[in-house]
């Protein structure tokens, strides 16, 4: 694999500024190791009027092959063929994005402590890429890197040029330029790689969303291909893309208050810069902040959650001394295995293991394992199951189990219209089986508290928008009793402090 990086300059200017700006001496050929095989930094030229930068990354096809074999490493099919006969040592990939992001770690931060001006200002750039799958051709390859401001020249590559009828490969030559900071071009290179090959050839873990938001910063929210970036760039994993595209909606929002807060500021104290203003949490994030606040909110010691998938908000739990009993059920095994990995509890201390149980089971029957507990949590939960089965669970929960507290979010339907990235009429997630408005599921929480002696409030989760409400709607359950206990010790604490 390989790309050059080339840019022009003057005596006042001199182009060899690049090797500062890549924290690469031009004098000498430096090797990088990698997961996949040694990265190689060296310059063809390098002069005042013209440097360039050349990154070749040997793939280690073996080492490939050992890294590939568990399942669902990029999606590749696990055939003894495929594994040693494919485009990976030479085809421009996520590997040498990956290999981009290890050598230029601080080129792609925009930092230079050497020459700090111009790692701040564009520069004559021209990227060259000799072979680069692009799955949708040439026209998907302009559409990604022209809004960013590239002129692209994107050449297919013939399947063998002894036989012109057998017409293009999926491969292409790709040359871009433009006037741009190389903080900026390296991040729209570390990005749309992958995206141009349709495929990562290694797992695609949640922190990928991370990684996208941070070299996507600036301009994937406002690019006109975003989704499609952030479907093909997270391998289609729609739980990942949901989450993306939610965090981008609200950094979207952020930054166009930003914009408003930052005038006002300048306008006030133009002297001083303008602080910056703090990224909304992800809702997921607000989300589980609502939950345990209302478990703090209740006293409770001895917590159930409900239906909780790869343990976010359980590893959240046990963080907090004041949770003495952590349970989690979820009906999936693999999610479990998935969740017991991410709390790392084959390595956790006794005391804190002793505080976690994880169950198998589901929450269409009665389980006697959930009785007695304070507090129970199904936190987007409800909207998985058919709604004939929903009643099922109701009496598993608050007929048989009867905790003290359970609390309930689901999504409000109504914000959907709120998400640019979300289709007209589609759920948010595949296998939400309904999605309720705020009246809906004021209705049905009525009827439940009702039937099985609880009494209900409900708290907005995320941005309360005056038309369509919150992305989420949260719903606490507080057994009748218990609530007019708490309020008659409330009153006699207050009695015995007045006396």
């Amino acid at each position: 694999m390989f790309l050059t990086i080339s840019t022009t300059g003057s005596a006042a200017r001199p182009a060899t500024d690049l090797s500062f700006l890549l924290h690469k001496h031009p004098d000498r050929a430096q090797v990088f190791s990698t997961s996949y095989g040694d990265a190689h930094v060296f310059y063809p030229e390098a002069s005042v009027e013209r440097t360039t930068a050349a990154l070749l990354l040997e793939v280690d096809p073996p080492a490939l092959v050992r890294r590939g074999r568990k399942k669902g490493r990029g999606g590749a099919p696990d055939a003894a063929l495929a594994q040693y006969v494919n485009d990976r040592p030479y085809a421009a990939s996520s590997l040498l994005a990956v290999a981009l992001r290890t050598v230029f770690a601080s080129a792609l931060r925009g930092e230079c402590k050497a020459l700090p001006e111009r790692a701040a200002d564009p520069l004559p750039l021209r990227v060259e890429l000799p072979v680069v799958p692009a799955r949708g051709g040439p026209v998907l390859v302009a559409r990604l890197f022209e809004p960013l401001g590239w002129q692209v020249a994107a050449e297919p590559i013939p399947l063998d040029p002894q036989f012109p009828q057998w017409g293009e490969s999926r491969y292409v030559r790709l040359v871009l330029e433009g006037e741009l900071r190389l903080s900026d071009a390296l991040r729209h290179i570390y990005v749309l790689l992958p995206v141009l090959d349709d495929s990562k050839h290694y797992w695609v873990s949640p922190d990928e969303v991370d990684k996208l938001l941070r070299y996507g910063e600036g301009w994937l929210p406002g690019h006109p291909e975003q989704k499609l970036i952030t479907s093909r760039y997270l391998a289609r994993r729609w739980s990942l893309t949901r989450e993306a595209a939610q965090r981008l909606e609200l950094a979207r929002l952020a930054d166009a208050d930003d914009i408003e807060v930052e005038a006002i500021d300048n306008a006030v104290a133009p002297e001083e810069p303008a602080e910056a203003e703090e990224r909304p949490a992800p809702l997921a994030v607000q989300r589980r902040e609502a939950v345990l606040a209302e478990l703090r909110a209740a006293g409770a010691a001895r917590v159930l959650d409900l239906g909780c998938g790869q343990g976010q908000l359980v590893a959240a739990l046990l963080k907090e001394p004041a949770f003495t009993e952590i349970v989690g059920l979820d009906v999936s095994v693999r999610a479990l295995d998935i969740a017991a990995r991410r709390l790392r509890l084959d390595r956790m201390g006794e005391r804190r293991s002793s505080r976690l149980t994880l169950l198998q089971g589901s929450l269409a029957y009665t389980d006697n394992r959930l009785k007695g507990y304070d507090a129970a949590v199904l936190s987007e939960v409800i909207e998985h199951l058919d709604l004939p089965r929903l009643p099922a669970l109701e009496y598993a929960v608050f007929g048989s189990a009867r905790p003290r507290t359970v609390i309930v979010t689901t999504p409000n339907v109504e914000y959907n219209v709120r998400w640019e990235s979300l289709p007209a009429g589609h759920a948010r997630h595949a296998d939400h089986r309904f999605e309720w408005n705020r009246a809906q599921f004021a209705e049905w929480a009525e009827k439940v508290a009702a039937r099985h002696g609880y009494q209900v409030r409900y708290l907005p989760v995320g941005p309360d928008d005056p038309e369509v409400g919150p992305p989420t709607q949260l719903a606490v359950f507080t057994l009748a009793g218990e609530s007019q206990n708490e309020n008659q010790n409330e009153n006699q604490k207050k009695e015995e402090t007045v006396a």
